[in-house]
Formats: C-alpha cells, structure tokens, sequence
C-alpha cells in the first residue's frame, strides 16, 4: 500500500538521534555539524520504491557529499516482522550498493517518531542551522507495475537535487515540494505512532 510523508513544517528543527551504524559505531545528530546541510533519508532493504530509486540516491549522496552535504539514512523497521531490514542484512546491503553514508539502525523507532517518518523512503533536508528546507520526493520517478509498463520515468533525482543546491548556496529550497510515496514503516505493535 502506497503511503505519503507527512510534509513536516517547513523551519522545524532537526531532532538528535543517538542510533548504531551497521558495525555498532554510534551516532548523533552532532557528529554531522560542520556540514553546510544534512540529509535524512529513511530507507529499509525490502522496500519497492527504495529498491527503485537506490542506486540514484547512492550516487546523488557521494556527488553531493563531495560538495559538503552530509546524508545519513536510517532503517526503523520493525526486524522481527521483516527480518530482511535487520543489522545484518542493512550492512550487506550498505557494502554491495558501496554506500557512502552511515545507514543507522531505528531499533526503538524512536527516531522514526522524532522525524515524524511515515514512509520508505522519506526525505529530511535541513540547512546548515538545522531548520527544515525541504521534505518530499527524491523525483517523480515510481517503480513500475503492470498498470504503469511504458510510461517509466527515470530516477533522476531532480526534487532532491534542486533542493539541495539551494541549501548549499545558502538559498531557500523551492517552495513547491511533493511528498514523498513508498512503503509505511513497518511498526512494532503497539508502537504506532497517531499517523501510523
């Protein structure tokens, strides 16, 4: 089921986290504080709409992370339902797709909640003072299903990429902002949050 993110205000802070990385490293939203912006990517393994869009995204975050913006992507599902989004098969993951970022693990979806995530993948960019710019869509581009064969629009990455331009000219990100479609994060029960 196709699930939309929530489109947190504009100008909202970014929240500390303090999350293991596939290898148990630690960490926080501090560790990323000279960057002149810091994306938050919430991804997961078995996701058909991250699975679409991955090999974009790693490549945007190491063009991108050479010009000074910091991503980090985080999984908050819950392992014992999806075991294929648990520690070890994330660092599986984050070694053949040759991530550049860390790809922290949500155990407690705490983060997941502090973000206001709804779904796989949901975006965050924030500036250099942490505020919110941009949250939405990576671009137009959705995986294809037997309805959609021959209308493919290609992973391009354009919503992200002219946001993230902005923010490192130290400009606002484009007013018009589309959500971000995927998969919903995959809750423990009775860890719903109210958009759950």
């Amino acid at each position: 089921m196709r699930h939309e993110s929530l489109m947190l205000d504009l100008g909202t802070r970014a929240p500390d986290f303090e999350l293991p990385d596939t290898s148990g490293r630690i960490y926080t939203l501090g560790d990323f504080s000279i960057a002149p912006g810091l994306l938050v990517a919430f991804l997961c393994n078995h996701c058909p709409f991250v699975q679409h869009l991955l090999d974009g995204f790693v490549a945007f975050a190491a063009e991108y992370g050479a010009r000074g913006l910091a991503t980090v992507a985080i999984s908050s599902n819950d392992v014992d339902a999806f075991p294929e989004d648990g520690p070890e098969e994330m660092a599986r993951l984050a070694e053949s797709r040759r991530f550049t970022f860390p790809y922290l693990f949500d155990e407690s979806q705490s983060a997941a909640k502090a973000f206001g995530a709804v779904c796989t993948p949901d975006f965050f960019l924030f500036d250099a003072n942490r505020q919110l710019t941009y949250r939405g869509q990576f671009d137009r581009s959705r995986p294809q299903t037997v309805h959609t064969q021959g209308n493919a629009i290609p992973v391009s990455g354009s919503d992200m990429r002219a946001a993230a331009d902005a923010v490192l000219a130290g400009l606002p990100a484009p007013l018009e902002q589309f959500p971000s479609i995927g998969c919903n994060i995959k809750w423990k029960p009775g860890n719903e949050p109210e958009w759950g």
